[in-house]
Order: C-alpha cells, then structure tokens, then sequence
C-alpha cells in the first residue's frame, strides 16, 4: 500500500498491535491513520455519542511529529503514531476535566496525569476524551454536559459505565485503544456490554499520580486505571507502558510480575461461578457461562463449579459497599454527607435496602471504618489461599446483558428484570467488588451473546499475577474473538 492510499474501512477494526506495526513499515502514514479514524467518528459517533472531545490540530501536529520522527529512523516506543481517546476523567493538560459534572464544567488540567505521560512517551497520537456519567458513578453513561452515549449494539441500550464512552468507541470502530478506571466495575461492566475486552489492574500497580480530582492528594486503593481494547495483544501491551512505580516510590522501586502460571488452556486450574444470592444473574448470562465450563473441561482444563474463598455473599457485599462507599465521604458536600448523617437517625428516611448502606458508610466512625478493613484484610489471606488450588475464577461482569437506557429515575430507584422479575439496580456491585475488594486483577473477555446483545465474563486471579488472567483470556479470545455490531461493521456500515 502507498503511503497516500485511500486506507480500507476494515482497518478500522484492526488491533492496535497490527496499526503500529504497519505504521512502521511505513505502509501508511500516522497522518492518514489519524484522518481515517477521524472521518469515521465525524460519520458515526453522533448517533452513540462515545467521543465527546477532541483537540485536531494538536493531535494532526503530533501526527506530523510521528511520520517525521519515523522518517529519521526514531522509534517512539509501541505505541508510535497511534490515534486514540482516553476516558474524560483522565487529566490531560489543556483539556477539561470535568466528570460530567458542571460544577467543574470550566475545570482545565494545567498537567497530565502519569499514565497519559506514558501513553504520549510511547507514541501514542491522543485526539480527544470519551463520555461518562455524572462523577463516574454509574453504568450509563450521561451527563448534562456531553449527554447521553449509546451502546453500538443496540442504540436504546447502555453501554455501561463509567467507561462508557470508551467501550462504545472501541466497538463501533472509532478508536483502536482506551483508557479507563474501575472500583465499582467501571471498565469490566462496560467491556461486557459492549463485547470489548477490560482490564482491571491489581492496585498499586499502574499509577494514579497526576489524576486526583481538585485539591486531593489522597489515593484510594479500591480505584485503578487499565486499558481497554478489542485484542488482549492489545491489553497487555497497553498495560504494560501504563505499569510501574512513579514518584517517589520510582527511586527505590521496580515491578517484577510473575510470569503467568500457565499459557495453555488444558494447564489451568479454573474455578467458576454463576449466580449469587446476593445479586442474581439472569439465565442467558448463566448458560453462557456454563457452556464455556463445559468447552474449557472438554480442552483439557481442570474445571470446578461453585468454587469461592467464602460462603457468606451478604458479608462480603457489605464490607465492599461500606469501604466503596466510605471512601467518597470525606469528598462528598457537606449538604449532602449531612443529608446521610439525617437518614441514619430519622426512621423512615432510607428508601432502600441500598440507599441505608450508602447513608451508613458515608456517616460510618472511624472504628466501624477500621473493622471494615480488618474483614477485608481477612478476605484477602481466605483469597490467596483460593489461589493456591486454582488459578483463575471465572465469574459474572454483572448480572445481564446490556439493559435499556433509564435516564428517569435516580440510581437509588432503578430496577432491572433478571429472570422475569424485578430487582435492586444496585445488586449488581456485588460482581464488581468480587475483585475489587480483595485487590485482585480481573480481565474482562466476550464469550457469547444473549440474543443479539454481547456477554462477557471475568477472569480473575491472585494478587499481582495480572499476566495470568491476561494469558488466560488470550486463550479465552482464541475461541471467541471480538466481532463488531453489525450497525458499524466495515461490510455492512450504519
């Protein structure tokens, strides 16, 4: 291909990996790259809305750098002349940052965060920031800023959340790689809606420097920042310019992952599970996963069901929400952590089951905060036993595929129908804090669909060892590739 062809639309379901090896065999240029996926998100992102900022005349520059720098033989590093979007909570200096948020609709970054450095130190061309709900705090993505994004699979649907906006960039072909967060299943939940793959580091691992909202220097160990993709190739190799010790802790300290336990599907140790009473998972999630059980026992891997550290799901699930939750006191209003202070001591004020648990953790004393990390710090020693017997849990994202768009009820009021009934909205965190709370890394990975809609399930694994749930899901994408909507795909087109 000449440098000045007319590049084919099915590049743009190429993985980033494939993009920056051809860049730098000069088959095509960073330039036109960046004005291809730039033409197809002027076409397309209107309708789902996933993109929600861009700077073209600092990445069309950048993009000018790239092709020189590769012209004089330079090699910026594995992601040269890369075109892609990063999650709008992530601060890029001279960007807003606003979390969907207006109060801090005027809100500019005067520096980057440590993993945006990194992502420019390797080549990467970033062009704009993709959508979120309101503080990242749900699994829509809207905002009275930047609106409503739409899942690429069904436009009536959610593409999850908080990194909505990326999933549905990523799926609809706009972007080939993101940048997102997670503490309550903010990048696993959006991956399986929109049948992408997520990583979810183990926490400490990639840096959280540079990211603070406002004035706060404090880190919060439950939130991490990973990649998502629509390759594990493409996974890792994010994950591994995003990792490693900054700041101070860079003088003394350097990551050393294990290697992953095993590379061959008939060499893991694989436990899985699919329901919980805690949070009940609809049946075509269920069945999803259990004829992957069946496949991965029938390939030679030793597969046990039901297998968990612990039998209490209630308390675990408390313990998750009491510290998820009580971590954002201190950076809650003060209107509103009083309001949580009033509903613990005026009966009748707590609307639901989950709404008590909020107003409890925000007002919680710092002995119950304490007890709370003792439970956990007790769960994390049952887990690392678990890991001893097994190498990966497989479980549920969340409890459904995809549901439809509900922009007329707060959080707090919502229901989904699992199993042709109504339930919590809010049950579905106990899905996320099967990782999150334990500091355990989870890799996200489409295996099937409901319907026409994607699911996805969690592949998650001992502490620090990162690259065995990333080698596991590369396993996993052998038998179930990422395929595009039929809306976007490049034979079909919206």
């Amino acid at each position: 291909m000449s440098l000045d062809a007319t590049l084919p639309e099915a590049l743009a379901f190429a993985s980033a990996t494939e993009l920056v090896r051809r860049l730098k065999a000069r088959e095509f240029t960073a330039r036109a790259l960046l004005e291809f996926q730039l033409a197809r998100v002027a076409r397309l992102n209107p309708e789902i809305n996933a993109i929600v900022y861009t700077d073209l005349p600092a990445a069309r520059e950048r993009a000018d750098q790239a092709d020189a720098a590769l012209a004089r033989g330079e090699d910026w590093g594995p992601l040269h002349g890369l075109p892609m979007t990063v999650k709008e909570t992530n601060n890029v200096a001279g960007w807003p940052t606003t979390y969907g948020d207006p109060a801090l609709a005027e809100a500019i970054p005067t520096h980057s965060a440590v993993i945006v450095e990194r992502l420019l130190a390797a080549g990467a061309i970033l062009f704009g920031k993709t959508n979120v709900p309101i503080n990242a705090l749900d699994w829509q993505s809207y905002n009275a800023i930047y609106g409503t994004t739409r899942n690429p699979w069904d436009l009536d649907r959610t593409p999850g959340g908080s990194s909505g906006g990326s999933s549905a960039a990523l799926a609809a072909g706009l972007v080939p790689l993101e940048l997102g967060s997670d503490a309550g299943g903010s990048i696993r939940f959006p991956a399986h809606f929109c049948g992408v793959y997520g990583h979810k580091p183990t926490p400490g691992i990639v840096p959280v420097a540079g990211n603070e909202r406002g004035t706060s220097l404090l880190d919060n160990d439950l939130v991490v920042s990973g990649p998502l993709a629509r390759t594990v190739a493409d996974l890792t190799c994010a994950f591994d310019v995003l990792a490693g010790p900054a700041g101070p802790a860079a003088k003394a300290w350097r990551l050393d992952l294990p290697a992953p336990r095993a590379t061959r599907l008939a060499a893991f140790r694989v436990a899985y599970v699919t329901d919980s009473p805690v949070a009940e998972v609809d049946e075509p999630v269920r069945a999803a996963i259990r004829a992957l059980a069946e496949r991965l026992a029938g390939l030679g891997a030793r597969v046990t069901a039901d297998a968990l550290p612990f039998d209490d799901h209630a308390a675990h699930h408390a313990t998750y929400l009491q510290l998820l939750r009580g971590s954002a006191s201190a950076r809650l209003p003060q209107a509103v952590f009083e309001e949580a202070v009033q509903r613990l001591t005026e009966p009748g004020t707590n609307a639901t089951p989950y709404v008590a648990r909020m107003a409890q953790a925000h007002a919680q004393r710092h002995r119950d905060w304490i007890l709370a990390e003792e439970r956990r710090a007790a769960l994390k020693r049952d887990w690392a036993t678990f890991f001893e017997d097994y190498d990966v849990l497989l479980a549920p994202v969340t409890v459904c595929a995809a549901f439809p768009i509900d922009e007329a009820r707060p959080r707090e009021e919502r229901v989904l129908q699992i199993n042709g009934h109504a339930v919590d909205y809010n049950d579905q965190l106990f899905w996320a804090g099967l990782a999150t709370l334990p500091s355990l890394p989870a890799t996200a990975v489409p295996i099937g669909y409901d319907g026409p809609l994607p699911v996805g399930i969690q592949v998650i694994g001992p502490h620090l060892e990162d690259r065995t749930t990333l080698a596991f899901a590369a396993e996993l994408e052998r038998l179930h590739p990422f395929a595009p909507p039929p809306r976007y795909a490049p034979a079909a087109g919206p």
